[in-house]
Parts: C-alpha cells; sequence; structure tokens
C-alpha cells in the first residue's frame, strides 16, 4: 500500500517512515509542509495519506486543510489525521464531505504501533478510526435537549466506542457483553437518534459522526 507522510517535526516524520516500512507500507513520500504534501499526492496517487493538523507557516490547520484538498481532488484517498491534542473543530472540517476513509488520532497513539497499523488499515479499507479522546469530547458538548440524551448510559458507551470505528465483535469485546446485546443497543441507537440502521461499520460510523458533530 503506498502511503504519504506530511509531518513538520523531522524526528517524528522519520520515525513514522520507519515504522510504516516496517510494516510493509511503501513509503512513496515524506514532507514537511502541506504544499509537498499536496505535490506528492497529486504525483505519486497514494492510497492513504498520513497528516499533520498544525504544519507550516503558521502551525494552525495548514494540515486539515491540505488534507481536505486533497481528499476533494483524490476522492479514493484514505487520509489519517495526527493531532498533538484534541482540536474538536478540525474534525469538524476533515468529516465534512463524508466520513469514508478518515481517520483523526491524536500522536501519543502512534508509540501504541499495534493500535496505529491497525487504525491505518481501517482508514484505508473505507473505514474510520477516531480518536476515543476525541468522541468523548464530542459528548461532553452535548446540549440537555440533545437527542443523544435520550440513550441509556449503556447505549451512550455502545455508540462511544462504535464511533471509534469498531464492529459488533470488537463492541462487545471491549464492553464485556454479548454480540446479541450490542446489536439491540445499536438498534435503539439509530432508532432514538433517527438514524436508518446499516450493516456497514463505516456508513453506520458515518452517520454517528455527522451527527454528533450536529451540536
Amino acid at each position: 500500500m503506498r502511503i504519504v507522510i506530511a509531518e513538520d517535526d523531522f524526528l517524528l516524520r522519520e520515525g513514522l517512515n520507519l515504522v510504516l516500512q516496517g510494516e510493509g507500507f511503501d513509503v512513496v513520500a515524506s514532507v514537511g509542509g502541506p504544499e509537498e504534501f499536496l505535490a506528492a499526492v497529486e504525483e505519486h496517487r497514494p492510497e492513504l495519506a498520513v497528516v499533520d493538523v498544525r504544519m507550516p507557516p503558521t502551525h494552525t490547520d495548514e494540515g486539515i486543510k491540505a488534507a481536505v484538498a486533497a481528499r476533494r481532488a483524490h476522492p479514493g484517498l484514505a487520509v489519517l489525521v495526527l493531532s498533538a491534542y484534541v482540536e474538536q473543530s478540525f474534525a469538524t472540517d476533515l468529516l465534512a464531505d463524508g466520513a469514508r476513509s478518515i481517520g483523526y488520532l491524536l500522536k501519543e497513539r502512534v508509540g501504541r504501533v499495534d493500535a496505529f497499523v491497525e487504525a491505518l488499515h481501517r482508514v484505508a479499507k473505507g473505514g474510520t478510526a477516531i480518536d476515543p479522546e476525541v468522541v468523548a469530547q464530542l459528548f461532553a458538548q452535548r446540549r440537555a435537549d440533545d437527542p443523544v440524551e435520550r440513550l441509556t448510559p449503556r447505549e451512550k458507551e455502545v455508540l462511544s466506542v462504535m464511533a471509534e470505528g469498531l464492529g459488533n465483535q470488537a463492541i462487545a469485546q471491549r464492553l464485556f457483553i454479548t454480540e446479541n446485546a450490542v446489536h439491540k443497543h445499536i438498534r435503539n441507537i439509530f432508532l432514538k437518534l433517527d438514524l436508518t440502521p446499516d450493516d456497514q461499520t463505516d456508513r453506520r460510523v458515518a452517520a454517528v459522526l455527522h451527527y454528533l458533530e450536529r451540536a
């Protein structure tokens, strides 16, 4: 799988390069700025890109803007964005054009190589990988009259884990409940949120994430 890395921190960029190559990814370009990133995507047409949120020249939202531009120019491009801390508004920008093949993780997750690589593969296959801390903050800012408040505590737990991109079996293992229970909770979640259930994990996560972003 061809991948482009965009990270302005040289040490982290080289570390990502080594980790990904060691895991069998074909790193076709490793750059330190948004313009170089867009040029690399245009030249190499990778399947996946790992992009830092904050890059030169202002170190604010250049990475997100570049990721959005790259996906619009190449709709099939999977993107996993890395951030030093939760930047919720950027998650909204990233999800604006649809949540297929999107990941948003904190940089601290990179050190957990197995989980990081799993997230990369999930995103590359069209799924979603949203950092648990981002999901937690989305929940924390819900209004009292928001339909999410209709959910039971267990349904909120299931929704939170589901938003990370996990399937029914993984949710059951995480919460120590049966898959049948997970299926029942998910059915109730969609009913209470007026969302149409779907057997495809990426589509249901996309719907939930879009709903959560409408605060």
